[in-house]
């Protein structure tokens, strides 16, 4: 986990709450803007999809690029962040 960013970190380690989507490691002003013009405001509605997707890398990551266009890189980074902020509160 020594490759995870400081955002990543900081997101895993506390409950989600309210928290923005671009809160989410991987999901930036311009993508976050993307989520929410398509109705994913929150960190916890996205997680509602990766759950829904039954937290399957391949589907969230095809997911994540068709709603905001989001590159290799920060659909690995969101995928990671989710996936450990689900093992740490799941």
């Amino acid at each position: 986990m020594s490759s995870t960013s400081q955002k990543h970190k900081n997101f895993v380690q506390e409950p989600m709450a309210e928290k923005p989507v671009t809160e989410l490691a991987g999901i930036g002003p311009t993508l976050g803007g993307r989520l929410i013009e398509n109705g994913f405001d929150l960190a916890y509605v996205v997680l509602g999809q990766f759950l829904v997707l039954k937290k399957d890398e391949e589907m969230f990551k095809d997911w994540l690029k068709e709603v905001c266009g989001a590159n290799a890189k920060q659909q690995e980074d969101c995928y990671r962040c989710l996936k450990d902020w689900c093992d740490n509160f799941l």
